[in-house]
């Protein structure tokens, strides 16, 4: 915990934040800080909370105690759509894009808050969300695929054309959940320089198991266990912490 802070400080500030199913504490007295421009991965054994941790910030899930304060505004007290709104965007392990559309249609959907398919047959963008788009599509690497429909693309790409859904949604923390399992090793290298290039306008938040990846784009790690921060700091530090081994790497 820091002590004297002022949270305007940081992006998002956790404090003591506990859910209880049934008695048991899937999170138990959390406390965490995003800066700006910040990568922060979440690492921990299964069942150590980590899913949890992002259904709490983006309301998915409601707090039993507690605090989540995003550029200073307290978001346990608003609804998934408003906390949306308020620049936080959240992707699922499992791409959820619209298959039958063009990867272009995807994001166009996106762009417009409106995910009815049907909607893509009669949206007309405006020449700066015409740029926006490219660029977007640019970004994450699918530009020479927007014609495509979205079913036949690789796992990777439909990975990345998720991010791309909501880059152009604009938020200021991004929070993805295992982005890169499944992929080749090629598409995790790829994904991983897609993540340091995004940073320039925003925090990314991310769970993730691979190790490799990890190292590959963490400012800082946040180990839990148990619903409790075990460790945190750097890659380095957090994998030479003895309490770690013991409960996560040494397996």
């Amino acid at each position: 915990m820091l002590i004297g802070h002022q949270p305007k400080e940081f992006l998002l500030a956790v404090e003591a934040l506990t859910v209880s199913f049934d008695g048991f504490k899937a999170v138990n007295d959390l406390s965490f800080y995003v800066e700006e421009n910040e990568i922060r991965v979440i690492i921990g054994p299964n069942g150590a909370g980590k899913t949890t941790v992002l259904d709490l910030i983006c309301g998915k899930t409601k707090a039993t105690a507690g605090s989540i304060q995003f550029r200073g505004k307290e978001l346990t007290k608003l609804r998934e759509n408003e906390i949306v709104k308020a620049g936080v965007g959240r992707k699922f392990q499992r791409p959820t894009v619209f298959e039958p559309l063009s990867v272009r249609d995807n994001v166009l959907l996106a762009l417009n808050g409106d995910r009815s398919p049907r909607f893509a047959l009669w949206a007309r963008e405006t020449p700066d969300e015409r740029a926006r788009l490219e660029e977007i599509l640019l970004t994450i690497r699918l530009g020479a695929e927007r014609d495509r429909r979205a079913a036949d693309l690789s796992h990777g790409q439909k990975q990345w054309l998720e991010i791309g859904m909501l880059l152009i949604q604009d938020p200021e923390l991004l929070m993805l959940d295992e982005p890169v399992a499944g992929m080749s090793v090629s598409e995790r290298a790829k994904t991983a320089e897609l993540l340091n290039r995004i940073i320039k306008d925003r925090s990314v938040l991310v769970i993730e198991h691979d190790m490799k990846f990890v190292e590959d784009i963490a400012h800082k790690v946040t180990v839990l266990h148990q619903g409790q921060v075990l460790s945190e700091g750097s890659m380095e530090h957090v994998k030479n912490d003895p309490k770690v081994i013991e409960v996560y790497l040494g397996h």
